[in-house]
């Protein structure tokens, strides 16, 4: 999970919960940026978890940090027998990582890694709330992300930015158009997902003719970074996409969510 939002974000905000962890990033949408909600259950990555926020009924932690960094120290506990992560104030504030790695003796072999962290106070943590979905035009479920991925890498040599676009007959177009060539790449029979019937939510996605396109252009580059990104194939990946508004991503794990949002030019 690390080493997937460390290539998607240089830095980033960790919020704890008592039952969950959350990665985000919150890029301001209006200055082009993207926006990221990764989501994770405590409980299906650690034995132990005990924290405590600012107060009990708030009772989060908001930190900043370098992805980077924590996916570096997390690289030396692959054939760890016990990890650690605590937060401590040596010199400033710090994610400790503490790796038990096996050795032959009987004692063992401990190496820590502090990763400095910034403390988000409280009265900015609203910043960091989860992305409203926006109503969207069409969702669809992604094909294979390797071919998806393979696709765009190849059309990344010939223009920065790419036109996705989808209707709700299971089809997604990928295209890039400049002054010297146009190439698209199509799939079908990819299937849409149930939404309209979930929770009453009524997207626009009603009434609206089944083979008509719903299309954004975005940044190629961004679209590449969620891509080479991930390292395990998703249960479910889909895009709901907002007409020249914005293509918001959302990757199902067993036990992880990841929602990315890239913004329309």
């Amino acid at each position: 999970v690390i080493n997937t939002i460390a290539k998607l974000a240089k830095t980033c905000t960790l919020r704890l919960t008592v039952s969950k962890l959350y990665f985000i990033l919150s890029d301001k949408v209006a200055n082009g940026g993207v926006s990221m909600w990764c989501e994770l259950c405590q409980g299906n990555f650690f034995d132990e978890f005990q924290m405590e926020g600012v107060a009990a009924e708030h009772n989060e932690i908001y930190l900043e940090l370098v992805p980077e960094n924590l996916s570096r120290a997390l690289k030396t506990a692959q054939s760890a027998k016990a990890v650690k992560i605590k937060l401590t104030n040596k010199h400033c504030p710090c994610l400790r990582v503490a790796v038990e790695l096996p050795s032959l003796s009987s004692s063992s072999r401990i190496v820590t890694h502090d990763i400095p962290v910034g403390v988000i106070p409280r009265r900015l943590w609203n910043d960091f709330r989860e992305p409203s979905v926006p109503d969207f035009d069409v969702s669809i479920y992604l094909p294979v992300l390797k071919t998806m991925k393979s696709v765009v890498e190849r059309m990344k040599n010939l223009s920065n930015s790419i036109v996705i676009e989808a209707n709700l007959s299971g089809e997604m177009n990928l295209k890039i158009e400049t002054d010297l060539v146009s190439v698209t790449t199509h799939f079908k029979d990819l299937g849409n997902p149930p939404w309209a019937s979930v929770d009453g939510c009524q997207s626009s996605t009603q009434g609206r003719d089944l083979e008509s396109m719903a299309e954004a252009r975005i940044d190629i580059k961004k679209l590449q970074q969620l891509l080479a990104g991930q390292q395990v194939n998703p249960t479910k990946a889909l895009c709901n996409i907002v007409s020249k508004r914005i293509v918001h991503f959302i990757l199902l794990h067993e036990d992880v969510s990841l929602q990315y949002f890239i913004p329309a030019l």
